[in-house]
């Protein structure tokens, strides 16, 4: 642990102090913002003299040991230690087990499209139009990233050891059936996997080197944290403490890292307008550029935007072939075309399908306002009697800062 790593901690941790979590009645305007400011300041300026900067290219960050943006890094070493990272979120027919980690179509629409506005912004210059129309053409013109992190049916996905122009496919009954999803009713059969996966993969840090019979050799260090993280804690305290141009000014610099296309007010099609815009703008990149890196659960209980999950469905996308008219495509020519590799994204049709296929399975979030805190564990209580259960789970103790 350097210099670097422990002041860009201290930062985070002063942001948890700061932050609506902790100060319920005074989420904003609460002393604590400008402690974390100074801190955040003090840890991205030293990281920035120390040459730590943001990689040319995002996927860099997971498959490039040592690369520039790392603050500190978990370091692995075949054989000696391992991550199972490429093994859960790979397709079945490529890997060694079952994916456990599948994108939703919530985390589709939240990637912006490549001018860094909403898929149904009208003002956009690749508006996509409603939902519906979106759902048929969701992989085009979209911020770079969403090619690094997600994998969608028909995609080209060149992993070691498969065919020339090898293309994922995911729709049931052209696809091998335990990487398939959907219920297409003139298959004959379903999916295996319906309750599990969302017919799409999560793509980033893969490493398409690997062939199926390496995937447990996976040894790419993971940037626990790195330099994007430490910016967008400058950029939260910064715009908590009257200086909104930090915090646009870190938002810009992450788009422009991405790809994103500038615009005409080299605003990046960022929405930051004034201090609440800049306060969403903040938390939806860090759901983008921090995906599936295990930080959106705590950001929605730090923000106290858990609750806005509360009775929401996960949705996953089935592709059905179709013909040039639009009509479903027989599924025997389907197969013999997928077997070539002939079918592209644009010669399925998409279908939303809910997050497990099942009757009895539960399908929404259910969330309490008592989930922003853990309960104290009732072993941890009975080993110190001067701890006291958190008010929120039955005891008398605050676990606020109030």
């Amino acid at each position: 642990i350097d210099q670097c790593f422990a002041k860009a901690y201290k930062a985070k941790m002063l942001l948890y102090k700061a932050s609506p979590q902790f100060n319920p009645s005074n989420m904003y305007d609460n002393k604590y913002w400008n402690e974390a400011y100074t801190a955040a300041k003090e840890a991205y300026d030293f990281c920035i003299a120390q040459g730590i900067k943001l990689t040319a290219n995002y996927a860099d960050n997971w498959l490039v040991d040592g690369n520039s943006e790392v603050v500190f890094p978990i370091i692995y070493s075949n054989p000696d230690k391992t991550a199972n990272w490429e093994n859960t979120i790979r397709p079945s027919s490529l890997s060694r087990s079952n994916a456990g980690n599948t994108p939703t179509w919530d985390m589709v629409k939240a990637f912006p499209m490549l001018d860094g506005k909403r898929f149904d912004d009208p003002a956009g210059k690749y508006y996509a139009g409603a939902e519906s129309d979106f759902l048929q053409k969701f992989w085009k013109d979209r911020d770079p990233r969403f090619g690094d992190c997600i994998l969608y049916n028909a995609d080209l996905y060149p992993v070691s050891g498969t065919a020339s122009g090898y293309r994922q496919y995911t729709s049931v009954g052209i696809a091998v059936r335990e990487d398939s999803y959907g219920i297409n009713p003139n298959v004959g059969s379903t999916a295996t996997q319906n309750d599990a996966i969302s017919g799409m993969y999560v793509r980033k840090g893969s490493d398409l080197s690997l062939s199926q019979d390496l995937v447990s050799t996976y040894d790419h260090d993971y940037p626990f944290m790195r330099l994007a993280e430490v910016m967008f804690i400058y950029a939260e305290a910064a715009n908590e403490t009257d200086h909104q141009d930090v915090a646009v000014d870190m938002l810009k610099q992450i788009r422009k890292r991405a790809g994103i296309e500038a615009g005409e007010n080299g605003l990046y099609g960022l929405k930051v307008a004034n201090r609440k815009e800049i306060r969403q703008a903040i938390l939806d990149e860090r759901n983008v550029e921090l995906c599936f890196e295990g930080h959106r659960f705590m950001d929605l209980r730090r923000t106290r935007n858990m609750m806005q999950l509360n009775g929401l469905q996960k949705y996953g996308v089935e592709a059905i072939a179709i013909n040039e008219d639009g009509s479903e495509m027989d599924i025997a020519e389907a197969t013999r075309k997928a077997k070539t590799y002939s079918l592209t994204p644009d010669n399925f049709k998409y279908i939303l399908r809910m997050v497990p296929i099942s009757a009895i399975a539960e399908n929404k979030f259910l969330i309490q306002e008592s989930y922003y805190f853990f309960p104290i564990q009732e072993s941890k209580i009975l080993e110190n009697p001067n701890l006291e259960q958190n008010n929120n789970w039955g005891g008398k103790f605050n676990p606020t800062m109030e």
